[in-house]
């Protein structure tokens, strides 16, 4: 209780705070990390969830592609836990000035984050490759096969696959929020995806808490609880 203590105080005395988070900010609601025991990757297919995921496979096996995408990363029916809560209470504040996350499930909207940064995009969005119209997740859902847009052009989700950038505007929004904020507390990533993880470069706050179920190499933190991102916020008092 000691570590949530110290939190609790670093949070309580600070003004200026950024959230950076990955797949362990959701599990909680049900939806599987990637590098766990019982992550996506450890799990067994006819390709490795790297190849599937990636520009090329989406390319040149759409079928494929939709059919793991629609049973593994559309998650419409998940709901935000105490994480995603506490964040946007926090929020509320004024004390939290944004999120940066490397979850595509807009779980932290759907619980009422507003400055929400999403690295590596959302479910939410879809746009037709040729015409460029934008369409709903439900389109996806419900697509028999591979979804196509009235022009006839395959709508993508808009989410980065392995082979693709990241939005260089989101980029540089994040690398401003870290390089700004004095608390920055990373949560549920082991900070082994980049270029994500050289985020964390760009912070020069005063304290650095990580908060993961699993031991992460960052020298930097003041602070490491080991825990689920869930169960420490939900231990938290989020007061003005």
């Amino acid at each position: 209780m000691d570590n949530i203590n110290q939190l609790q105080r670093l949070i309580d005395k600070t003004n200026h705070i950024v959230f950076f988070g990955g797949a362990g900010v959701s599990t909680e609601s049900g939806i599987p990390d990637f590098r766990s025991r019982d992550g996506l990757y450890n799990q067994i297919y006819t390709y490795p969830p790297e190849q599937i995921l990636s520009h090329s496979f989406f390319t040149m096996n759409p079928h494929m592609f939709f059919n793991f995408y629609k049973q593994k990363l559309l998650t419409l029916d998940a709901e935000p836990n105490p994480a995603h809560d506490q964040l946007a209470k926090l929020e509320q504040t004024g004390k939290l000035k944004g999120i940066i996350t490397q979850n595509i499930d807009g779980l932290h909207q759907k619980a009422g984050s507003r400055h929400v940064i999403e690295l590596h995009g959302t479910i939410n969005n879809n746009y037709c490759l040729h015409c460029h119209k934008h369409y709903s997740a439900l389109t996806i859902k419900h697509a028999e096969t591979i979804p196509t847009c009235a022009c006839g052009g395959m709508i993508k989700p808009d989410v980065v696959l392995y082979e693709e950038p990241l939005d260089q505007d989101l980029w540089q929004a994040a690398i401003s929020l870290i390089s700004d904020c004095e608390l920055l507390i990373i949560g549920g990533t082991s900070l082994m995806v980049y270029p994500a993880a050289y985020l964390i470069d760009y912070f020069q706050g005063d304290h650095l808490v990580v908060i993961n179920k699993t031991e992460v190499n960052q020298h930097k933190a003041d602070l490491f609880i080991s825990d689920s991102i869930a169960s420490v916020f939900s231990k938290l008092e989020i007061r003005s």
